[in-house]
């Protein structure tokens, strides 16, 4: 992968080409300050990270839970011994704690005005990565998000977000160390319109070679959908013919994959676009096979894979929550938590005995 490539398939770069073809969509520039906010960076090197807070919200609008002094917190149980989270560590009040709290104003005013004008929510994605695998943390499992705070809980919750501020460039094969040598990508947070009605058996992944469209991959691989089967013939000829008439005209590059959506009128929506190998995955291919010479010239149409049976579904790509949020086994993180937790309260129930 070259740097060329990976900045085209930025969303900012090939959202203008395919804007009539595409999910309406709103960029906001990500400041330096929410980038490091983001990642749990200290503003001065050496400084210890500071803890995660949810930004103070400037319009009050605050749909998140937030710590206050009187709440258990699992982390702080966890780094502590019983009774310490009744010491004067915690004898702040809420208005004190929430002072360490950053807060983003200008941001938030026009991420807010933004989803307000996209019908109320929307689903968040940066240069080239959404935060799906953050979907875990979210309060209804999905990406789709009605605040500030909850784009920002996603996007500091996601290794996928950490990715592409801090890996993706140097993964290309012509990054040079030196950052006085090699191109300088600024940062975006793309809202995208979030539609609830959207089925995920219709997103498909294409894979392009020497601009020839050499495949197409049914996207969501983790769940077999019979419907698909007896309409195999027909997707395929509606994305090959988009292909032909939309999207091969217009991108830029030679090898790359792209991501499409067919409507219940059998309209094609881009989704994304996305390099040509490196971290994007090949789903039902395999890079081996696409990057052989030769494949799919033998055959008379476009290859097109779908899940075609129980036995086909592979439930290893799905995007799940950390093991440690699931394993409660003797020993475990949740193990440790409801211990401290079990002798804290046994020791309140003392004092409060004593005191009587």
């Amino acid at each position: 992968m070259k740097e060329e490539e990976l900045r085209l398939c930025q969303i900012q770069e090939w959202y203008p080409l395919f804007k009539p073809y595409s999910i309406p969509t709103i960029f906001h520039p990500l400041p330096d300050d929410f980038l490091r906010y983001i990642l749990g960076e200290s503003a001065a090197a050496g400084d210890t990270p500071p803890p995660f807070l949810l930004p103070i919200s400037s319009s009050g609008h605050d749909p998140l839970p937030r710590t206050s002094p009187s709440s258990l917190d699992p982390v702080s149980i966890l780094d502590s011994e019983p009774s310490s989270f009744l010491n004067e560590s915690y004898s702040d009040s809420d208005s004190d704690s929430e002072n360490h709290a950053p807060s983003f104003p200008a941001l938030e005013s026009a991420v807010n005005k933004s989803i307000s004008s996209l019908g109320g929510a929307v689903f968040p994605k940066l240069n080239w990565s959404s935060p799906k695998d953050a979907a875990w943390i979210a309060t209804d499992g999905s990406l789709r998000c009605t605040s500030f705070a909850e784009i920002a809980l996603l996007l500091h919750s996601s290794d996928r977000a950490v990715h592409d501020l801090c890996h993706a460039v140097s993964s290309c094969s012509d990054h040079l160390s030196s950052s006085s040598s090699s191109p300088t990508f600024s940062f975006f947070l793309a809202l995208r319109k979030f539609y609830p009605a959207l089925r995920p058996e219709m997103e498909f992944r294409c894979f392009v070679r020497r601009r020839h469209l050499l495949g197409i991959s049914q996207r969501e691989v983790t769940a077999f959908y019979p419907s698909l089967v007896d309409r195999q013939q027909e997707l395929r000829r509606t994305v090959e013919d988009f292909f032909d008439e939309v999207v091969a005209p217009r991108f830029g590059l030679e090898d790359y994959t792209f991501d499409v959506y067919v409507t219940g009128t059998g309209k094609i929506k881009i989704l994304d676009f996305n390099p040509w190998g490196a971290f994007t995955l090949p789903l039902l291919f395999t890079w081996e096979e696409l990057e052989t010479e030769g494949f799919a010239e033998e055959e008379e149409e476009v290859v097109f894979r779908l899940v075609d049976s129980q036995c086909g579904v592979r439930p290893g790509l799905k995007t799940a929550v950390p093991y440690d949020y699931l394993d409660t086994g003797e020993g475990s993180g949740w193990d440790e938590f409801l211990r401290k937790a079990s002798d804290e309260l046994r020791m309140q129930m003392k004092d409060s005995e004593t005191g009587n």
